[in-house]
C-alpha cells in the first residue's frame, strides 16, 4: 500500500495553515496491523518523504519526525506491511490523547475487575479447602 497518495498529500496542504505546535491536527494515520505502533501525521515534506506527527505504541508516545520510506520498507510478520487507515478523519492532538486516556482507563478498569474476580475465586477455593 502506498502510504502517501496524491489525495493524502492534498489533505496535508489543506490543513497546513491550521497547524499549531501546541495542538497539531493529524490528517493521516499509519499503523502496524500485527503490532501496537501507530503513526499520526500532521505535516508532510515531499522532498524528504517525512512526516511530523505523533507516534504511539513504542516505549513511550512522542511527537517527532518519521520517514515514510522507512515505514514502507518495514517487513512485518506474515508478509504484512505498515498500512494507512483509509477511514481516518482529521483529529487534533488534544482530542486524540483524550480518547487514548479514556481507552487506557477502560482497559485498566477491565483488568482490575478480572483480577478481583480471580482473587475472589481463589479465596472461595481456599475456603473450601479448609
Amino acid at each position: 500500500m502506498k502510504l502517501i497518495t496524491p489525495e493524502i498529500e492534498a489533505r496535508f496542504k489543506e490543513f497546513e495553515e491550521e497547524q499549531t505546535p501546541e495542538n497539531p491536527i493529524f490528517v493521516a494515520k499509519f499503523f502496524n496491523p500485527v503490532g501496537s505502533q501507530t503513526w499520526y501525521a500532521s505535516t508532510y515534506d515531499p522532498k524528504s518523504n517525512t512526516c511530523y506527527g505523533y507516534v504511539t505504541g513504542m516505549a513511550y508516545d512522542e511527537l517527532g519526525y518519521f520517514s515514510i520510506d522507512e515505514l514502507e520498507a518495514l517487513k512485518l510478520p506474515y508478509g504484512v506491511r505498515i498500512e494507512r487507515d483509509e477511514f481516518f478523519d482529521v483529529m487534533s492532538l488534544d482530542l486524540l490523547t483524550s480518547q487514548e486516556t479514556k481507552m487506557k482507563v477502560k482497559i485498566k478498569e477491565k483488568r482490575e475487575a478480572e483480577l478481583q474476580e480471580i482473587n475472589s475465586k481463589n479465596n472461595q477455593n481456599q475456603d473450601l479447602e479448609r
